[in-house]
């Protein structure tokens, strides 16, 4: 069914992006990056220009299943002209020039627009243009269900992907592997404060608040598990840094759609932990057989490719996987342009 759909996605799909000048004051905000996105948020960049250089776009709104809103909420955030506290203003006033401008916002209410932010601030955005989070596709990071800005199966869950090299790192395809699982960073929510507690002085489980002293990309190679711990939010790059260096996710975030999750089957390379379960998590991992752990290795070392930009996007890499996840959301109801 996958292929079949995604074969036609591929021929038929088409988007609609509301069109800006290059001499907007906010073109910086509107339109793509011509350099290379970087940093925690770079998925939101990547989607923007590698969509405007491809073939899903078209000027015809009649054609359009889609129509993309384009704002990025990471550059809303740090353009001192907006900053936070001017986010919310900017997207009410945003929506009202669209809905005014042309007809299609109005037809639908939005249902039929998308926007796609890895920022998480983008939760607490649209408090004033809340027809955007009822109404419109929400591709986020932030893909916490807990809270009410994520609706589960209308939004979808955006990897937070770090730039990478194309590059693989070196022995990636080993799954002999020192450490049995290997965390680092700030200690900003109660199930990490809840995990260091419990496993900092352990001798097969490591972890660390901060950052280590070591390489960390070599932790990641030397690990066979990775963990993936909600901290501030429930985003982090640590998926995208497991997948890349070989290493088999644990998920430890409750209320989180995993990214892609209408298409791949987490279970088989990847291991989900509840946060109460955190005391045992050593008896969990250590139970896991050798051949159990050798096939979501493997699975790991299929699955990397989903979870990688490029500038020309190549088939099933995070790009089409976004289009896959907004194809499957598309309206089936077609509202005639008068």
């Amino acid at each position: 069914m996958f292929m079949e759909d995604y074969i036609k996605m591929n021929k038929t799909f088409k988007i609609y992006m509301y069109p800006h000048s290059k001499n907007d004051p906010f073109a910086n905000i509107l339109l793509p990056v011509k350099f290379e996105p970087e940093g925690n948020y770079a998925s939101e960049s990547f989607f923007k220009k590698t969509l405007d250089n491809s073939h899903f776009l078209t000027n015809d709104p009649s054609k359009a299943d889609l129509f993309y809103l384009p704002f990025s909420i990471a550059r809303l955030r740090h353009d001192p002209r907006v900053g936070i506290k001017g986010i919310q203003d900017f997207i009410k006033d945003y929506i009202f020039n669209v809905s005014h401008k042309y007809p299609y916002w109005n037809r639908t209410a939005g249902a039929d627009h998308f926007y796609v932010s890895c920022h998480s601030i983008s939760r607490i955005a649209f408090k004033k243009a809340e027809k955007i989070k009822l109404n419109a596709i929400q591709v986020v990071c932030s893909s916490n269900y807990f809270l009410s800005a994520y609706v589960p199966h209308k939004d979808a869950s955006l990897p937070q992907i770090w730039p990478r090299v194309q590059d693989d790192p070196p022995n990636i395809t080993s799954s002999e592997r020192k450490t049995l699982a290997f965390f680092a960073g700030a200690i900003n929510s109660p199930v990490r404060q809840k995990l260091v507690e419990t496993w900092r002085n352990d001798t097969l489980i490591s972890v660390h608040s901060g950052r280590v002293h070591t390489s960390y990309e070599e932790a990641l190679q030397n690990s066979k598990f990775c963990l993936h711990v909600k901290g501030f939010e429930v985003n982090t790059a640590r998926i995208g840094d497991a997948l890349h260096h070989g290493c088999v996710p644990v998920i430890i975030a409750n209320h989180y759609d995993l990214p892609f999750a209408d298409i791949l089957n987490w279970k088989s390379f990847s291991i989900i932990v509840a946060t109460l379960d955190i005391p045992f998590l050593q008896r969990i991992l250590t139970s896991i057989s050798s051949d159990e752990y050798t096939k979501l290795h493997k699975n790991v070392l299929e699955v990397r490719k989903h979870f990688r930009w490029h500038v020309i996007p190549v088939d099933y890499d995070a790009f089409y996987m976004v289009m896959y996840e907004l194809w499957l959301r598309r309206s089936s109801i077609r509202v005639p342009l008068s």
